[in-house]
């Protein structure tokens, strides 16, 4: 019976150490599949940079304004890689070129959005973007008002001063300094 035992456990020890070697070998494993996906999604960021970028450069945009438009929703979500990195395609060129365009026009963000919910919604009809334009055209006229008052103080101003004198004499300041009324 002494005799039996022991060729049971030494069976008993190599399925165990045969199971401690598959357990390793699982280990490895995961490990080269965990440096695998590692590789991947840094591969995958850097693509994404070069798209990111790409299209950036596409409608000439800085990159943090590409981002800004996103987080304000006015970009359309974008497809997720593997890695969950964005994936532009053209609509996001399209888009981002017409939300530029509006901006160029010193439309305000939420101006932007109405136009986009309308863009979005072509069978609408455009009764509220003419409305939206001409009350922009409208604030435009405004400004425009205003920035020719300042003009005409700016130049007043310029005209206390006239050439070179130490700063302690100096018209523009002393009429700054002045506190209005």
């Amino acid at each position: 019976q002494g005799n039996l035992v022991q060729p049971v456990q030494q069976a008993q020890q190599e399925k165990q150490d045969l199971l401690v070697q598959r357990e390793k070998q699982d280990l490895q494993a995961q490990r080269e599949k965990l440096v695998q996906l590692d590789l991947q999604a840094q591969q995958e960021k850097q693509d994404l940079l070069v798209q990111l970028e790409k299209l950036a450069q596409a409608v000439q945009t800085q990159v943090e304004t590409i981002r800004y438009y996103e987080r304000e929703g006015l970009l359309p979500q974008t497809p997720r890689s593997e890695g969950n990195y964005r994936i532009y395609g053209p609509e996001h060129v399209e888009r981002l070129a017409f939300v530029r365009h509006c901006r160029s026009l010193d439309m305000t963000l939420d101006e932007i959005r109405t136009l986009l919910r309308f863009k979005d919604q072509p069978q609408t009809t455009c009764e509220e973007v003419n409305v939206l334009i001409d009350e922009h055209i409208n604030h435009v006229a405004t400004r425009i008002r205003e920035l020719r008052q300042l003009d005409k103080q700016l130049k007043a101003l310029r005209a206390q001063c006239s050439g070179i004198k130490e700063a302690a004499n100096c018209g523009i300041l002393a009429v700054l300094s002045r506190q209005r009324s």
